[in-house]
């Protein structure tokens, strides 16, 4: 009797293990020859080459020969700038569409970035639910998350102030230089710290519902809000989707 209870004790250890391990894997993925798993590719120095998989999320108005891409796999965001591409083959690149990008890494005022990169649509799609942030607003845990689709929850707009010293609930353009189909910059704080956030002209045009909310925002509304978590100088979120409360 005893050495069968230590079988079962066993047999059940080891499952609770397999379980761990299948556990501390969760949502990756296994990737092609040669390609990087999202933590060699956060381990990888700036201007090294780097090859990723990974699944378009959104994409930026094609403009000259080139797209900017906002991708993600089941384990972070890849931002891809200024990928030399068709229009025809960027009509291609719809959110879900799996790529293999191959180019370099680099960071601009804090945003870690691929450029001058080359593409291949390979098969299989994925579509990332927006993980809240909020909690990690403010700390430095909230950069682990660059470049996902995120969520932000009960924000509240504060004043923004433009290059005259006129205050506003936002401004086209970071200095309110700008017009309608501009940029749409706005200020939200929580607990305390006030945080810039904006609806990306190129990403989300001034026909769409985010963009028209923008417009609507006044100053003590309390929000939620989805997006990208772009890096500017710190966290700058571009943002797709608004929730006035």
């Amino acid at each position: 009797m005893k050495k069968l209870i230590a079988v079962v004790l066993t047999l059940a250890v080891s499952s609770c293990a397999l379980i761990a391990c299948g556990g501390s894997g969760a949502g990756s993925e296994k990737k092609g020859e040669g390609v990087m798993t999202y933590g060699e590719y956060v381990a990888a120095p700036v201007d090294s080459e780097v090859t990723v998989e990974t699944y378009v999320q959104a994409a930026n108005a094609w403009w000259d020969g080139k797209i900017t891409l906002y991708t993600q796999d089941k384990d972070g965001g890849y931002f891809i700038y200024d990928m030399p591409c068709s229009e025809e083959d960027a009509a291609k690149l719809t959110p879900g569409t799996k790529i293999k990008v191959k180019g370099y890494k680099s960071e601009w005022s804090g945003e870690v970035e691929i450029i001058d990169a080359t593409f291949e649509i390979e098969d299989g799609s994925y579509i990332a639910q927006a993980e809240d942030v909020t909690e990690y607003l403010g700390k430095d845990e909230l950069e682990n998350h660059m470049n996902e689709f995120v969520s932000f929850k009960g924000l509240v707009i504060e004043p923004s102030k433009d290059a005259d010293g006129n205050e506003a609930p936002f401004l086209y353009n970071w200095d309110g230089s700008g017009e309608v189909g501009n940029d749409v910059y706005f200020n939200v704080s929580k607990d305390g710290q006030t945080y810039t956030f904006l609806v990306r002209a190129y990403l989300t045009g001034q026909d769409t519902g985010v963009y028209k909310t923008a417009e609507t925002l006044k100053v003590g509304d309390t929000i939620d809000c989805e997006g990208f978590l772009y890096w500017y100088e710190g966290v700058n979120p571009h943002i797709t989707n608004i929730t006035i409360k």
